[in-house]
């Protein structure tokens, strides 16, 4: 089990105790805090004195410090859980679950709830096929979620199990991603490399969460989601989706200068300009891993606009209708040329 703490003195105090519980003998807690500057580690290690702490001494990003922890543990599953991410009664045994009971899947979510419980926080998170992703039924009262164990479109990495070897072959996160959209670049590269995706309902874990953005937030999500698509969109379905793109281009413009984020989304679009020569590289890399169809990865790429983190796109049925028309005849392009 891998946190990675910063700043999360507070936070750490109600998810130790509970994780604490639900190990067994054996198993292994390693805590990298990215270099905080209240008390987490005191906290760390008086309430999970057998935990392994890393102190990198500075903030290296999530996705570096994720991979500072599995650098260290030796167990066949790494389990990476946020410090806000309380496991609930039984999350242990769940968690462990998929990795012998042949579901056949490389990495695997918990339930993620929020408000006590009552309602999903994510239960399997939605990628768009212009890269926008969200996460899934969020909001949704759990009595009426969707929450059978299945496939999903990528991973929440508020609770993220992957088998080692699947995490190896791929290379871990990647640490330029800093923050956000990190759990979706793994899973995607996971995808591609022939790996399948699932949801682990009985494993739940109640995650203290808010939908707030302030601009370095809406920087690096803009920054990502174009690195997201220029590294793991198969050439096919990046060539299908490229008008689209532009017109999603547009629209977040828009919304960014309405929304008095236009300075962020002006930094990200310079950030993005500067990476594509490496991303590009990258890209090379990463398809050349590539063991599944264009097709067979864009059946997992959602083709409405669902969310209600969409704002008003959202409520706009011809707007929805014509993006629904579009992604089923790219599809059908696609199955057609597989």
């Amino acid at each position: 089990m891998i946190i990675v703490s910063y700043h999360s003195e507070g936070a750490l105090a109600h998810t130790l105790p509970a994780l604490v519980r639900e190990l067994h003998d054996g198993d292994e807690l390693i805590v990298v805090d990215n270099g905080s500057g209240d008390a987490s580690v005191a906290a760390i290690r008086r309430l999970a004195p057998d935990a392994t702490v890393v102190e990198s001494g500075h903030n290296a990003g999530f996705p570096a410090g994720c991979n500072a922890g599995a650098a260290r543990a030796r167990n066949p599953l790494l389990v990476f859980l946020n410090p806000d991410a309380v496991p609930q009664a039984g999350w242990g045994e769940a968690i462990r679950a998929p990795l012998a009971n042949g579901s056949g899947w490389a990495a695997w979510q918990a339930l993620v709830t929020q408000e006590h419980g009552a309602a999903v926080n994510t239960a399997g998170n939605v990628v768009h096929f212009t890269g926008v992703a969200w996460a899934g039924q969020a909001g949704t009262p759990l009595e009426r979620a969707d929450l059978r164990r299945r496939e999903v479109g990528y991973l929440s990495g508020a609770c993220f199990a992957v088998r080692r070897e699947a995490f190896e072959a791929v290379g871990g996160f990647d640490a330029s991603y800093f923050l956000y959209h990190e759990d979706l670049d793994l899973s995607l590269r996971l995808r591609l490399a022939g790996g399948r995706l699932g949801l682990e309902p009985d494993a739940r874990v109640e995650h203290d969460y808010e939908f707030v953005k302030g601009d370095y937030k809406w920087e690096l999500m803009e920054r990502n989601r174009w690195a997201t698509l220029v590294r793991t969109w198969p050439g096919p379905v990046l060539a299908l989706v490229a008008p689209a793109l532009a017109a999603t281009e547009l629209a977040i413009w828009l919304a960014a200068a309405t929304g008095g984020w236009a300075g962020p989304k002006r930094k990200a679009t310079g950030d993005v300009l500067r990476a594509l020569p490496r991303w590009r590289r990258e890209r090379a890399a990463i398809q050349a891993q590539r063991s599944v169809t264009p097709a067979e990865f864009a059946q997992w790429l959602d083709g409405d606009l669902s969310s209600a983190y969409l704002g008003a796109a959202a409520r706009i049925a011809p707007l929805r209708a014509a993006v629904r028309l579009y992604w089923r005849a790219a599809r059908a392009l696609l199955n057609r040329s597989a």
